[in-house]
């Protein structure tokens, strides 16, 4: 059965290096994506409303507006996912573009084939599955409980649901890129259960991920200024190793 433009996933390429954007954006057309080419940060914020990606690979190091005050402007407006590019291997680069909200991080030069795999993989977190309905409460009734999806995690006003990558915090939706939410529910689902930042490496980025452990910093520093301590619950550091995510049930 052949595949419609409407039915691809569209993906756009941000590179000023014309050979390099177009190699990748030949790699990903093999794969059945749609992809739209752009050398400069104002050409991708000038095409974003239009084109609505599914997914940006974006540069950093461009012309005019750079790479990360492109990402800036996406996450003033949504959850997009985004993937930065870069030939800088420097940590601080790492860790900025994580800070910022990018979902992950390929140095250059880069593997075909694990680019395209990185490219997947997110967009598998990412797909939106039939959200849940409005009126759903922030802190179910035992009723509703039985009727969540299975991937899901309920504590005092916060309800994450990763069947549909969604949370709610007393009644309101927050939204954020698909790897904080992974980390946020793992942590949820294990309370009061101390993880490495190895061990939260391997389960959340999996072991192809090419980071190190400052990125599961990054990813708790942005979590904690989303929910600030609740008095049931929090994201504690265990100093020497890890995280948990702290429950206290009230009697």
């Amino acid at each position: 059965m052949s595949v419609t433009i409407a039915d691809k996933q569209k993906i756009l390429i941000v590179d000023d290096d014309e050979n390099i954007a177009e190699l990748i954006g030949l790699y990903l057309n093999k794969e059945r994506f749609e992809t739209k080419i752009v050398y400069s940060g104002e050409q991708a914020l000038d095409v974003l409303p239009s084109f609505s990606p599914d997914l940006v690979l974006l540069d950093i190091m461009l012309p005019g507006i750079d790479g990360y005050e492109v990402l800036r402007e996406i996450r003033r407006t949504g959850s997009m996912p985004v993937i930065m590019l870069s030939a800088k291997g420097e940590t601080f680069d790492k860790v900025l573009g994580l800070e910022l909200g990018a979902d992950d991080y390929i140095m250059k030069p880069f593997d075909s084939k694990e680019m395209v795999a990185r490219v997947k993989a997110v967009l598998r977190r990412t797909v939106k599955e039939t959200p849940a309905p409005a009126s759903t409460p922030a802190v179910p009734t035992p009723a509703a409980k039985e009727q969540l999806p299975q991937e899901c995690v309920t504590y005092p006003d916060l309800v994450i649901n990763l069947s549909d990558y969604s949370v709610q915090y007393k009644g309101e939706t927050v939204d954020m890129p698909p790897k904080e939410l992974e980390l946020f529910y793992f942590l949820a689902s294990h309370p009061n259960q101390v993880f490495t930042r190895d061990q939260l490496l391997d389960h959340i980025w999996s072991y192809d991920y090419i980071g190190d452990t400052r990125t599961v910093d990054v990813h708790i520093k942005r979590l904690r200024e989303k929910f600030k301590d609740h008095p049931s619950w929090k994201l504690g550091t265990v100093w020497g190793i890890g995280y948990k995510f702290e429950y206290h049930e009230k009697g």
